[in-house]
């Protein structure tokens, strides 16, 4: 042995790979990161089939038009193209829409809004499906449109239902009440777009049977299964749904608009058609979130103390009904925030316009009315001469409480200790007056003024939302749990988009059987259904689905057991694969225990009723409520009025912490998504015309504009009617963080800040 060996450190013993993260409360990686970060994976736009035929779809060019003709013969003509529909050749029903069926496959007398469907092409190649879409010659008759929502009500029906799609008067209290200090307000919220980075695409494949299968990275299968069925004339089981890889969703992920030509030209053709949705396309057909006008008077007495809120909320819905009606009633529930409010008196509609069609966006209707009432907030702040988080604390709700609707907050209610947890963390440093450090002023390098212009800015909001449906939806979802050669399987038909339900889904078997190993089978609508993919309500409801059919399987692998040694399944316990008695007696592998055997159980989850809203605005319409604090600090240039939020201190309610890592994504996710409401996202439109229907001309947030984001706080006070008690996560830093930064926006300039996104005019101090 040499004096170099002799004297070289002992290798250290080999421990193996570190265990996988395991179970509830773990940051268990999601099953897809490897394919996605590896760009392998099944995205709906790599779908490919044999003898694959290209769509095309030709769109208005007018918000506003009566159709003359529709002359598709130059089209037909065309060599490759296979098809060429219009609403002559829908066989079923012509009108759909999630809400309400009031939106036509494809347009026949009358155009509503920019881009609606007049025909589609199938064709051999996309060139020529697109040639030949712009081959389809249209006669209009340009009518006049109506863009202002507040106009509607006046206007020439737009539909045949109507231009007023619904109406609540909320009362709860007395009207004749008053304070002694009064502020009031007018706001507008801009149109935001989910504004999808994959492409909407799809594959409609013909089966033997006369059916038809649609390959769409759908959100709700069951129901765009339904919807697609009645329009093509076919029995539901005669079209299948299948989910391809959905690449995040933040509203509905597709257009069903654009899913349902797909169909028809596969049935036509009897050839498989794909259709690729070009980023234009998207911005013309899916639904956004409600520009909104809003009006507010506050009353309150001289110690702060909220006596009354009367508001009108308007919103926009464009041209179809679609889920106007529940975005409604959520604006009109949360009019007056997370704030104890005797006596409240609004008035909510939504509207049929020419513009844009709107529908769910994350947050809907909660977020509009948040950054009009947080706005109102603070006008009262600086009216009583209260510091703005102390006004808040004195009004702020709680458990036992109860909302304007007359419905009691039975759910933990901590807003006090969330807006405590944010006012009392400690304040970002200031910029550098420094060359090196002008990226850290508005406008970043070269774009910002003079750093003697730049104010700072500390505002805080405070938000809620509701979870799953409300007014008397009946959400249920089902589950199996399958269990063979130790190896779990789960089929559940609720869609992954992003919210972790694939996830959630393995440690919910994990912790449950002790089984490492856990696969989710795809979704398809072979597969009882789960409902949408919205209001993180897979967390609850097909997460409760899944608990309960993996409980049943254990109960299955336990009872032989506790038979044999003559105990209760209860005295059994499962803890990292290994099966243990409370007396010690008894120890087995959970693999010993199966000998070979399939279990399998299957289970619904289906939270308690509700009811819909009577005519005063008032009933139990909600199963559970989430609530979020957050403390904006941002550094305004007032001489351009260019802002920059320097950080989002953010504390929510979120019952029980499932997934740690994941859990911090999705509010990271939903803050930004909120800044990018706050100060860039607006899908302009000029007189019903979609302007610049892009990602040029619509600004999404980028890397480089999200801030830095402080988790402060995670109150997990479990909800007593939810399954693990844990909230959904992701709506409300979306409602919350718009009205933050229009608050910390306000305390840099003085000025009101009324409009979002916030324009830069709106934050210019003259004279500065």
């Amino acid at each position: 042995m040499t004096n170099e060996a002799a004297t070289a450190t002992p290798a250290a013993p080999e421990t193996g790979p570190e265990p996988l993260p395991h179970g509830l409360g773990a940051s268990l990686p999601a099953a897809e990161a490897r394919a996605k970060t590896e760009g392998t994976f099944p995205y709906a736009a790599d779908l490919w089939a044999e003898g694959l035929l290209w769509a095309a779809v030709l769109r208005s060019p007018h918000p506003h038009a009566r159709i003359v003709s529709i002359d598709t013969s130059h089209a037909r003509e065309m060599p490759g193209v296979r098809a060429v529909i219009t609403h002559e050749d829908v066989p079923g029903r012509a009108l759909h829409g999630r809400g309400r069926a009031d939106r036509p496959v494809f347009a026949s007398e009358v155009v509503r809004h920019h881009g609606e469907p007049i025909a589609a092409v199938a064709a051999d190649h996309p060139d020529t499906a697109r040639m030949a879409a712009a081959a389809v010659i249209v006669e209009y008759e340009v009518l006049d449109a109506v863009t202002d929502p507040e106009l509607a009500f006046e206007a020439e029906p737009l539909h045949p239902d109507g231009n007023l799609i619904r109406h609540i008067p909320l009362r709860h209290g007395d009207p004749e009440a008053a304070g002694e200090i009064v502020v009031e307000g007018q706001y507008r919220i801009g149109r935001q777009d989910p504004a999808p980075i994959g492409a909407e695409a799809g594959l409609a494949v013909p089966r033997p049977d006369g059916g038809v299968e649609l390959y769409i990275a759908s959100t709700d299968p069951h129901t765009d299964r339904d919807t697609a069925a009645a329009c093509y004339g076919l029995e539901p089981e005669r079209v299948k749904v299948v989910v391809t890889g959905v690449p995040g969703a933040t509203a509905d992920r597709e257009d069903q608009g654009f899913q349902l030509p797909l169909g028809l030209l596969a049935l036509k053709t009897g050839c498989p058609v794909k259709l690729t949705a070009t980023r234009e396309e998207s911005f013309l057909g899916h639904a956004h979130r409600h520009p909104t006008l809003l009006r507010y008077r506050h009353h309150a007495d001289a110690e702060g103390k909220l006596v009354k809120v009367e508001a009108q909320i308007l919103l926009d819905a464009g041209a179809y009904a679609d889920t106007s009606s529940e975005s409604l009633a959520a604006a009109v529930s949360f009019a007056c925030g997370p704030y104890v409010i005797p006596n409240a008196f609004i008035e909510g509609w939504a509207v049929r316009t020419n513009n844009p069609p709107s529908g769910h966006v994350r947050g809907e209707g909660a977020m509009q009315v948040c950054a009009a009432y947080e706005a109102q907030m603070d006008k009262l702040a600086k009216k009583l001469g209260i510091d703005p988080a102390e006004l808040r604390l004195r009004n702020a709700m709680a458990t036992g409480d109860v909302l304007p609707t007359g419905q009691t907050v039975t759910c933990p209610a901590p807003v006090a200790e969330l807006l405590e947890a944010v006012r009392d963390y400690p304040l970002p440093a200031l910029p550098k007056d420094t060359p090196e450090d002008e990226w850290l002023l508005p406008g970043g390098p070269e774009g910002a003024g003079e750093p003697g212009a730049v104010r700072r800015g500390v505002g805080y909001g405070l938000g809620m939302v509701h979870m799953l449906g409300a007014e008397g939806a009946d959400e249920v979802s089902t589950a199996t749990v399958k269990v063979h050669d130790g190896v779990a399987t789960v089929l559940c038909a609720a869609v992954e988009t992003g919210q972790g339900f694939a996830t959630l889904a393995r440690q919910i078997v994990q912790e449950t059987l002790g089984i490492d190993e856990v696969h989710v089978a795809p979704v398809d609508t072979d597969q009882p259904p789960a409902g949408a993919s919205c209001r993180g309500r897979h967390t609850w409801v097909s997460g409760g689905a899944v608990e309960r059919a993996a409980k049943m399987v254990r109960t299955q692998l336990l009872q032989p057991l506790a038979h044999k040694f003559g105990m209760s399944t209860e005295l059994l316990q499962i803890t990292d694969g290994k099966i243990t008695s409370y007396d010690g007696v008894l120890s087995t592998t959970v693999t010993e225990a199966m000998d070979g055997k399939e279990l399998w159980a299957t289970a619904q989850c289906r939270p308690h009723p509700t009811e819909p809203l009577d005519a005063a605005g008032q009933g139990d319409a909600f199963v559970g409520l989430a609530f979020c604090a957050i403390r904006a600090v941002v550094d305004v240039d007032v001489e351009l009025g260019s802002v920059r939020v320097v950080e989002l201190a953010l504390a929510q309610d979120v019952g029980r912490v499932l997934n740690p890592a994941q859990l911090a994504a999705r509010i990271e996710a939903g803050v930004t998504q909120g800044v990018g409401a706050a100060l860039t996202e607006n899908l302009r439109t000029a007189r019903g015309l979609v302007r610049h229907p892009d990602l040029i001309g619509y600004s999404l947030p980028t890397s480089l504009d999200a801030p830095d984001i402080r988790i402060v706080k995670l109150v997990e006070e479990r909800d007593v009617v939810a399954p693990f008690g844990a909230k959904a996560v992701s709506a409300v830093p979306v409602v919350t963080s718009p009205a933050a930064v229009a608050s910390a926006v306000r305390a840099a300039t003085g000025r009101p800040v009324n409009r979002l996104p916030i324009r830069p005019q709106a934050a210019v101090v003259t004279g500065a």
